[in-house]
């Protein structure tokens, strides 16, 4: 048996390597799929756009009480071929993992309840108005916003958009209705609009406990393209305070222009949309944007802090010509309420865009009139989206061009308000520490500096900033194989030694208890290509 047991092992130790390579490449493919999360769809002018793994088509739920409903998307009328066809495309917007699918009502009755806390996904036609449903106590401020999110290829006008407001069983308005419209990029991205039903301060309306309801409405002119948009909603509830406080906003706050930050500047990609936005402290961030994308990100403010943010883009070493408004930069508050904007036009050369002096984030902020005022009114994560117009491809290419990010803070971090209660979510207005979601430099060469997470394919990672990680994949099953083929040669080489031990060897004729060595497997003639 020995030297027949010895000559088959070595000949079966490459056979058995190849074997558990071939089943640890199938595992590692998968593997890599799933890293790569995105998939890829056809862009507007061309080629690949990365997009959520999880956005998909919509599906009916039941009413609270009662058994399934469809109501169509348009609010109202029956759904066509060409409707069909375009709830079947993915969207290139991230919504959250965790929203809840709920089809909008025509009418109050039968609508279906938003709950705080949490996320639902809906869609609207044009001329489309939709009803939700709210329960509130009489303590609680709540705040309802709606991301609208036009379909690929859809074309949308300066004066489109959406309204958001909360109406009690009076169909008399809570507070202010919210409106967002695409504006002078006339260029299809994501939009957000916000509503309220606020109890501490001044005397709103809408003060009891009851039901109310979330009124949903498109605007827009009668140009205006027929495709349906998807919804992202969002409902967050604040708890009333212990003791009330001033309910006066300021007036005044330092708006004298800062120093510029200096440094080398940090490769961070942005986010695909609000819940996968990519947190940035004080410093210089990069990354590239390609005409039609929009990319999220959320910077930490706490109590006394202000907020100062530039965008810059590149310049382009190709084309002509210009484009009125090619960039727009929006902020968003904690409960992606609109706080301001700013853009700016591109022929070419290198532009940037700059918020004006906001105040510092306080608690009374919310009584003012102007939104740039009465949005900083919560400690948390303020969400930075920024946009390129699709028409920038039409005079400087796909692109994608440089964009840096100047993000600072100034002011003391102070005491917030003493409240009553949790909020709903109960993060909804955490500051992380300064460490505790921080992300090191992705480490992007000099090219990828520039080229950033882009509509197009190719890039080496997602536009959401969780990276495909196909390369740290390869070298894992390499790694494994290594191992894997080096356990069983040890194995085989143990084997080996124990038989050479036990195996009495007949000793020459020339001596008395010498003994011969048994010879090692490659001695034999035995390949070593494993």
């Amino acid at each position: 048996m020995g030297r027949r047991t010895v000559w088959w092992l070595g000949r079966a130790l490459p056979a058995a390597g190849a074997a558990l390579v071939a089943v640890l490449v199938p595992t590692w493919q998968a593997g890599a799929a799933d890293a790569d999360g995105a998939q890829q769809v056809g862009g507007d002018r061309g080629g690949t756009r990365p997009i959520a793994a999880h956005a998909g088509t919509m599906r009916t739920v039941g009413a609270d009480g009662g058994g399934a409903r469809t109501v169509s998307a348009d609010g109202g009328g029956a759904r066509t071929a060409g409707d069909a066809v375009a709830d079947a495309e993915p969207t290139p917007y991230a919504f959250a993992e965790d929203a809840t699918s709920v089809d909008g009502a025509t009418g109050t009755t039968g609508a279906v309840r938003l709950e705080p806390g949490k996320a639902y996904r809906s869609s609207i036609g044009k001329d489309g108005k939709l009803y939700y449903r709210l329960v509130l106590d009489d303590v609680s401020n709540a705040y309802v916003s709606a991301t609208a999110v036009p379909r690929p290829g859809t074309s949308v006008s300066y004066s489109d958009g959406i309204k958001v407001s909360v109406q009690d069983g009076n169909s008399r308005n809570c507070s202010f209705s919210g409106t967002a419209h695409f504006g002078a990029t006339q260029s299809s991205h994501p939009i957000a609009a916000w509503a309220t039903r606020e109890t501490s301060g001044h005397p709103y309306a809408c003060q009891t406990a009851g039901t109310y309801y979330v009124v949903v409405e498109r605007s827009g002119t009668a140009g205006s393209s027929s495709g349906v948009w998807d919804l992202e909603l969002d409902c967050v509830s604040e708890p009333g305070l212990r003791k009330t406080g001033s309910t006066t906003a300021p007036e005044t706050w330092n708006s004298a222009t800062p120093e510029p930050l200096t440094g080398d500047p940090k490769r961070r990609r942005g986010g695909a949309g609000f819940s996968t936005a990519t947190s940035l402290r004080q410093g210089i961030w990069q990354d590239g944007i390609s005409p039609g994308q929009t990319l999220f990100y959320k910077v930490p403010l706490d109590w006394g802090q202000q907020l100062h943010v530039t965008a810059a883009l590149g310049s382009s070493g190709r084309g002509e010509g210009s484009v009125g408004t090619a960039l727009v930069m929006s902020l968003y508050n904690p409960v992606r309420g609109f706080v301001d904007d700013v853009g700016s036009g591109y022929d070419g050369g290198q532009r940037s865009a700059v918020l004006e002096p906001l105040p510092a984030v306080a608690y009374e902020n919310r009584y003012a009139l102007s939104d740039r005022v009465s949005g900083m009114r919560f400690a948390g994560s303020y969400y930075l989206v920024v946009h390129l117009a699709a028409q920038v491809a039409d005079r400087f290419g796909d692109g994608p061009l440089g964009l840096t990010l100047s993000v600072r803070r100034d002011g003391a971090v102070r005491a917030g308000p003493s409240y009553a209660g949790r909020p709903e979510p109960r993060d909804a207005f955490d500051v992380p520490a300064d460490d505790a979601d921080d992300q090191a430099d992705d480490g992007a060469d000099a090219e990828g500096a520039v080229g950033g997470a882009s509509p197009e394919g190719g890039g080496r990672d997602r536009a959401d900033g969780t990276g495909a990680g196909s390369d740290s994949a390869t070298m894992r099953v390499v790694a494994a194989g290594g191992i894997g083929t080096g356990s069983l040669l040890m194995l085989v080489l143990g084997v080996w030694t124990v038989l050479a031990r036990r195996r009495p060897v007949p000793a020459p004729e020339d001596a008395d208890t010498a003994s011969a060595a048994v010879p090692a497997p490659w001695e034999r003639g035995a390949p070593r290509s494993w």
